[in-house]
């Protein structure tokens, strides 16, 4: 590394005579005396200022920069001018992810980061300071789950730092450094029963969306966005090629979640379910954004709307129809008067989902393919959330070894 050490008090010239002659600069006595120079590895230079009589503290300091920079180690001085918070503000504006996940990670950050780590500079982070945000985490009514995606985004925020060299290591990959565990909530699928009850209390023109997220599994998002190009009575599919998501607020066509659009086994009852509901409630014609609020306009014919054949709102339909359903239905109770539903997200659409899958595999449905149905991203996430609900092989393992074994 080419460094070398300025003297900012100190100046030399040419004599008359030829002769080199120090004398003192207009700085003199002001000020940091010595600036430590040199290039760094971007190729622009960097400096380091130092008081008068500090000239050999000043020589140091570059040659330990110059042995970080040997071992890969170096951090960039402007790392010590950056804070966590500053930084992650521009990290999240060069991500190329969907644009709602771009708005989750900011808000984890935002509610659970930078309140314990985005004052502080990048240069001066260490395990400890990792474990004590973990500590509070841990303390936050959050669950694991959660708690485990706001260490993610921190650390991939500072894996990139280190990519930029505003770090020399990840503290996150210090064997101290224990993230949350993920604590997979089992799933006790609805009965028949409670599907049906669901269905019935619901008004009429949202019955067949029961139908769709018992019968085919799509989620909530992916009901909304169905449309009638979605629908094939020949070959009995339904092809889940979209989605209604919200993003700050506005409602957005995107792909369905991973990307996976997917063709799903369209049951005879469910076929007929939506041909009932297109007879009374004709589809209707809805563009959105693609994607992104600003993204180009697409059109569908959309199967569900509300009573002014608008969109269907998932928060309006959720509070104002899904709820009073499932206390019809006796999975919730009845709310004193005057006060709200309370919380049942184990029991929202997504129920009807896991009714879905618990049938398939009860039936004898190989993963793979439950898993296709789901537009799971592979067959290992359904495994981990329906491997309980997987017939037991106890009796045919049985009766097969002892075809075998048996004289």
């Amino acid at each position: 590394m080419a460094g070398h050490i300025q003297d900012r008090w100190y100046k030399t010239s040419v004599s008359p005579n030829g002769k080199p002659v120090r004398e003192k600069t207009d700085r003199y006595g002001i000020g940091m005396r010595y600036r430590a120079r040199y290039i760094g590895p971007d190729g622009t230079e960097k400096s380091k200022s130092f008081p008068d009589k500090q000239k050999r503290l000043a020589e140091q300091w570059l040659r330990e920069t110059a042995t970080d920079m040997a071992r890969g180690q170096y951090v960039d001085p402007r790392a010590a001018r950056i804070t966590f918070k500053g930084y992650a503000e521009k990290w999240l504006k060069g991500q190329t992810t969907e644009l709602s996940s771009q708005i989750e990670v900011e808000r984890r950050l935002r509610l659970h980061a930078y309140s314990q780590i985005g004052s502080r500079p990048m240069d001066s982070f260490r395990p400890q300071h990792i474990r004590e945000l973990l500590a509070a985490l841990e303390a936050s009514p959050i669950g694991s789950s959660y708690a485990r995606n706001v260490y993610s985004d921190v650390r991939a925020v500072l894996a990139a730092a280190v990519d930029d060299g505003l770090l020399s290591r990840n503290p996150c990959g210090a064997k101290s450094v224990r993230p949350p565990t993920s604590e997979l909530r089992r799933v006790v699928p609805w009965s028949p029963e409670h599907v049906l009850a669901v269905r019935s209390s619901l008004p009429e023109r949202y019955r067949a969306m029961t139908d769709v997220g018992a019968g085919c599994g799509l989620r909530q998002g992916e009901i909304v966005g169905l449309a009638e190009d979605a629908l094939d009575f020949t070959d009995n599919v339904l092809r889940v090629t979209r989605q209604v998501k919200l993003i700050r607020g506005k409602a957005v066509f995107a792909p369905p979640k991973c990307d996976k659009e997917r063709d799903v086994p369209l049951p005879r009852s469910v076929a007929e379910s939506l041909r009932r509901h297109m007879n009374m409630y004709k589809p209707v014609e809805m563009t959105l954004p693609w994607r992104k609020p600003d993204g180009p306009k697409v059109t569908a014919r959309l199967l569900f709307t509300n009573t002014a054949n608008g969109l269907v709102w998932r928060s309006n339909f959720n509070i104002q129809e899904w709820k009073p359903a499932l206390a019809a239905a006796g999975i919730i109770p009845e709310p004193e008067k005057g006060k709200p539903y309370e919380s049942a997200r184990e029991h929202g659409m997504h129920a009807l989902r896991h009714f879905y899958a618990s049938v398939l595999l009860d039936a004898g449905e190989n993963i793979k393919a439950v898993s296709e149905y789901l537009g799971h991203a592979d067959p290992a996430l359904t495994l981990r959330v329906y491997a309980h609900l997987m017939p037991a092989s106890h009796e045919r393992t049985r009766q097969a070894l002892d075809a075998i074994l048996s004289d």
